[in-house]
């Protein structure tokens, strides 16, 4: 497969050739010539009427190169054995191709150089069409040429030669390999025969299959004597030349994984022996010198182990090895590029994921503004019923103290009225002494009495209704202080204020209460020890009644107000009265 994989890299540049319009096909009389030519040179049987034959639904028009692939497969490669000289078969390829893409006038290289070179493209080239080299094999072979040459590899020049060509592209074609290196960038301070000595070194090694070549000194078999022989030592063979021109073959040494090689001393004059024993004989050689010997030795033994191990050439292995890692490297980074698509798809799913999220977020800000917007507007009314709440609220309160403060002068008017009665208690205590003389009749306190059960029935009467218009009174109060006390807990306590002060008031008068009664106990006294007790009575009539604190338990009412005393003490009075009476009489 290799073999036809190299065959087919030169037919391609001929037929190439042959299309001179460049349009991918080429006329059956040219393929006529160049089957012809392929099946002489590659010592293959010639059937004209085949390529007729093959090609006969085709007569209108010329044959692409995708045409021809199976002809030249089955009626030419198929046929093909390793038993001719791939120097003419490519020779005969160069001939057809490089009158038509070479242009010698700026080339400091042969025609045969040339050839060499496309030679060497060739072998280096990717197995794909059309064939290029890459930069890396262009850097392989530069160096393999500069080291041939004797010179120094300089990194910075091939790196700025990389640049420019990176610049353009990643590769070259056969023509322009061939410009680069007939044009000397690569060999400044090299002659001509300098840099045709170096391509053909890298020549013989990389197409030749020669891994080393040199004059050694060879010991006859029948003569014994020794000779000197151009040497070259290929993967499976070594050969040896009467010049290093190889125009004459002295004989072959056939290399297989039997084959050993092993130094000898030095003898009969020679030094620097060692002894290749073969399948069929033994070969002593005489080097230069220990070096040389040494060389030879290690290159011998390397191709007798890559025939062991069924190894190509160590060139070829190299070659192989460079273009499996650089289909790793391609199928890696093919593999990237698609991680990197499948990340650039999935980073654009999530970005258009991102904007859809950005869009509902800004949806959903602008909602949220709309509702903070609602929101604020129900602060803003709340606010303002709260304010109008609150005036409402002040007016209550202001109400309230209005009310408080008439509740406070009544009270300071409740108080002179107060002093006023302890004025009158004074008064009455003064006519009390007057009236301890005195001593009504019974009949006179019967009728005083009755007179003031009757004032005191009708004052009843009246605190009675004055009573049920307070309670009204009361009840719309505590309908309103419900409200309020809803809408403000505050006012229970001032309520509870105004409370504390009532109280404090039924307690004064609870104390005025006590205090009249006692002067109505000196009242009695007075009625049973004077009997001007009538007219005394009489004259402070009018006051007693205005100054009467009255009782919150039930009150007798009469027919001039509210009584001055209770029904119960009205009783009691009535009874101590009678037994006063009996005790008279």
């Amino acid at each position: 497969m290799a073999l036809r994989d190299e065959l087919l890299k030169s037919i391609w540049h001929a037929f190439t050739a042959l299309d001179v319009d460049k349009s991918g096909k080429v006329s059956k009389s040219q393929l006529k010539v160049l089957s012809h030519n392929l099946c002489t040179v590659m010592k293959i049987p010639h059937d004209p009427v085949a390529l007729e034959e093959h090609f006969k639904d085709d007569d209108e028009g010329p044959v692409s190169n995708q045409g021809y692939m199976p002809y030249l497969n089955k009626f030419i490669l198929d046929k093909v054995q390793d038993n001719f000289d791939r120097q003419d078969f490519n020779k005969m390829c160069w001939t057809l191709c490089f009158r038509k893409n070479l242009g010698q006038s700026q080339l400091l290289i042969s025609n045969d150089d040339a050839f060499k070179i496309w030679c060497i493209f060739n072998f280096l080239s990717e197995d794909r069409y059309p064939l290029i080299i890459v930069t890396e094999e262009i850097e392989y072979f530069l160096r393999k040429l500069t080291e041939a040459m004797g010179g120094s590899w300089v990194e910075e020049r091939f790196e700025d030669y990389k640049l420019h060509l990176d610049s353009k592209q990643q590769c070259l074609n056969a023509w322009e390999l061939i410009s680069v290196v007939g044009a000397g960038h690569f060999s400044k301070g090299m002659d001509r025969q300098t840099l045709s000595m170096g391509i053909n070194d890298v020549y013989q090694e990389l197409i030749l299959d020669v891994l080393k070549q040199g004059y050694m000194m060879k010991k006859g078999h029948k003569r014994k004597n020794w000779t000197e022989r151009w040497f070259t030592l290929k993967p499976s063979s070594i050969s040896y030349y009467v010049g290093e021109d190889l125009a004459e073959q002295k004989g072959i040494i056939i290399l297989d994984g039997n084959c050993t090689v092993e130094p000898l001393p030095d003898k009969e004059g020679k030094k620097c022996l060692f002894l290749i024993r073969s399948s069929l004989k033994s070969f002593e050689i005489s080097a230069s010198d220990k070096k040389k010997k040494q060389e030879w030795i290690q290159a011998i033994q390397i191709c007798v182990s890559l025939l062991r191990q069924g190894r190509p050439a160590p060139h070829r292995e190299a070659r192989q090895k460079r273009r499996e890692l650089r289909l790793r490297q391609q199928a890696e980074q093919e593999e990237l590029e698609l991680r990197m698509r499948e990340l650039q798809t999935a980073n654009e799913a999530k970005q258009l994921e991102l904007e859809k999220m950005r869009k509902a977020l800004e949806e959903s800000a602008a909602n949220a503004a709309e509702e903070e917007k609602k929101r604020l507007q129900t602060q803003t009314e709340l606010q303002d019923r709260y304010k109008m709440d609150l005036e409402r609220e002040k007016l209550v309160r202001q109400q309230m103290e209005e009310q408080m403060a008439q509740k406070s002068t009544e009270l300071e008017q409740y108080l002179q009225r107060v002093r006023e009665l302890e004025d009158m208690y004074r008064q009455l205590e003064d006519a009390l002494e007057d009236e301890r003389r005195a001593r009504q009749d019974e009949e006179t306190v019967r009728k005083l009495q009755a007179r003031l059960l009757e004032e005191e029935a009708m004052k009843r009467a009246e605190l009675e209704q004055i009573h049920l218009r307070q309670q009204r009174a009361i009840s719309e109060t505590e309908a309103e202080k419900q409200e309020l006390e809803r809408e403000r807990l505050a006012k229970e306590s001032a309520l509870q204020a105004a409370m504390k002060q009532l109280e404090h008031l039924e307690q004064e008068r609870q104390g005025a209460l006590e205090q009249y009664q006692t002067v109505m106990k000196k009242l009695e006294d007075a009625a049973n020890n004077t009997k001007s007790w009538k007219h005394k009575v009489a004259e402070h009539e009018g006051l007693l009644r205005l100054i009467q604190p009255g009782s919150k338990g039930q009150k007798l009412i009469t027919n001039w107000g509210p009584a001055a005393f209770s029904e119960a003490e009205l009783s009691l009075r009535e009874k101590k009265w009678q037994e006063m009476k009996n005790q008279a009489e």
